[in-house]
């Protein structure tokens, strides 16, 4: 924005920040508050702190020591702003969206950089790698929450974290499990993700999945073509009916000469049960190229935990009609009669995540910090997230709209045009969690799915 739109949107600015004075036990914090978002929404080039502080006429000491210094609760900051998108942005079929971004940096001293993968770039470079969670649900989203990554060679050298003020007690932790802390921080706030999903990064975990089981949070999640599982349940043998000499065997256990899991890549190549379920087209969206279309089937999928099969998942297979080599895999635990496009949607919903990484890193200088301590970091992914909702909300103000769906049943039952476009759209009725029951009560003996989700009988695309 340039400093006309700013000084246009100053009333409405205020009054969002104002909801968070109560995180600061002085003045001068809040201020620099003000400051900062200010800098942030502004037209800079570049968005770190001595610009952002230069243009408001302010010294760059202080800012920096708003970061990393002064006493003010970030934490509290973050629950406001969950607790704010839970009360003016629910919705029945919100999506929520796990990933990870990289911010290309030079040097060694800010915490957690190293040479690793880095998305921003597309290589291995030296960086930081933030894990984030993004909230969708129609047109609108936003950034919930954001953790930095903390390598293993770091947290391995405690004097190197003590020099970026990394507390004793944060620790090396896979991303799987930092994205997990981030999704139950948001439902003790009272965000509820209608459903959640991830790439195959996350999804080739199994217990990133069983977690998310047990907790009863319906996903979509993309796994990799290694990973394995049962199309079909293997028998388990629940006790010993006949003592046998040696050492006793553990029980439950699966039956002998049982099949082994299968990768899924192996189970679309060869197995019948799969074979002959047919493709059927979806309309997904439209590109600059036309209309973009992809095959999908569907069938009942058993995950293996602790050497056992699991209560029956889904297994969503999808595929690109222009190019059969390009598929995708999916994991699902969507409740019986789950239409297919319903899982197509969402699988094909972590786009959002991209877009908000797109605008704070364009738009609000998401990538820019240049800090030195744990705190700092942190920090700075907060009041970029909170910048960040502001500019979601001012657009959708300017816009008129309330938060609605694409391709999904709003609140009163009305569909809108979607990413994935049917003749035959569920109803209210069909869409999962429509009427506010918990899919998974009870996790360990859910109901009997049916041989395969409804499906339509008449493609939208040929």
């Amino acid at each position: 924005m340039d400093a006309r739109q700013i000084q246009r949107l100053r009333p409405m600015l205020n009054k969002f920040l104002r909801q968070f004075d109560d995180c600061f036990g002085r003045s001068e914090p809040v201020e620099h508050l003000r400051t900062y978002v200010t800098g942030q929404l502004s037209d800079l080039p570049r968005k770190s702190l001595e610009p952002i502080a230069d243009a408001a006429g302010e010294r760059p000491r202080n800012l920096q020591q708003f970061l990393s210094l002064h006493a003010w609760d970030e934490e509290r900051m973050r629950d406001l702003l969950q607790q704010r998108v839970a009360r003016d942005h629910g919705h029945p079929v919100s999506i929520g969206v796990i990933d990870d971004t990289g911010h290309p940096k030079k040097g060694d001293k800010t915490p957690g950089v190293q040479r690793q993968w880095c998305g921003n770039t597309g290589k291995i470079d030296n960086c930081v790698v933030t894990v984030h969670l993004a909230y969708t649900a129609g047109d609108f989203r936003c950034l919930l929450d954001g953790e930095p990554f903390l390598p293993e060679g770091w947290a391995n050298d405690r004097d190197r974290c003590r020099k970026a003020r990394i507390p004793d007690g944060v620790t090396y932790r896979p991303k799987w499990q930092i994205a997990l802390a981030l999704w139950e921080h948001a439902v003790a706030n009272g965000v509820r993700f209608e459903w959640l999903t991830t790439d195959e990064a996350y999804g080739e975990v199994p217990a990133f999945l069983f977690r998310l089981d047990d907790r009863g949070q319906r996903y979509v999640v993309e796994v990799p073509c290694p990973f394995t599982g049962w199309l079909a349940k293997p028998p388990v043998l629940q006790k010993q009916h006949h003592r046998l000499p040696g050492r006793p065997r553990r029980y439950p256990r699966l039956k002998a000469k049982s099949l082994p899991a299968s990768a899924v890549r192996d189970l679309l190549r060869y197995s019948p049960i799969l074979r002959k379920v047919p493709w059927e087209k979806f309309y997904v969206k439209d590109t600059s190229k036309g209309p973009m279309v992809w095959e999908a089937k569907v069938v009942p999928f058993y995950l293996k935990r602790e050497g056992l099969p699991t209560w029956p998942h889904w297994l969503l297979v999808a595929r690109n009609t222009e190019n059969h080599d390009e598929r995708k895999y999916f994991v699902s635990n969507a409740p019986a009669g789950t239409p297919v496009e319903v899982l197509l949607h969402v699988a094909f919903s972590r786009w959002p995540v991209e877009r908000c990484f797109e605008d704070e890193k364009g738009d609000l200088g998401l990538s820019h910090f240049e800090v030195r301590t744990w705190r700092s970091l942190r920090r700075h992914l907060i009041l970029t997230a909170v910048s960040h909702l502001f500019l979601a909300e001012v657009h959708e103000s300017w816009r008129g709209e309330k938060s609605g769906t694409d391709g999904l049943a709003g609140p009163h039952g009305h569909l809108g045009a979607g990413p994935v476009a049917l003749d035959d759209r569920p109803g209210k009725s069909d869409v999962p969690g429509a009427g506010g029951g918990d899919h998974h009560a009870d996790p360990g003996s859910p109901g009997p799915l049916p041989s395969q989700p409804r499906q339509n009988q008449t493609p939208a695309a040929a």
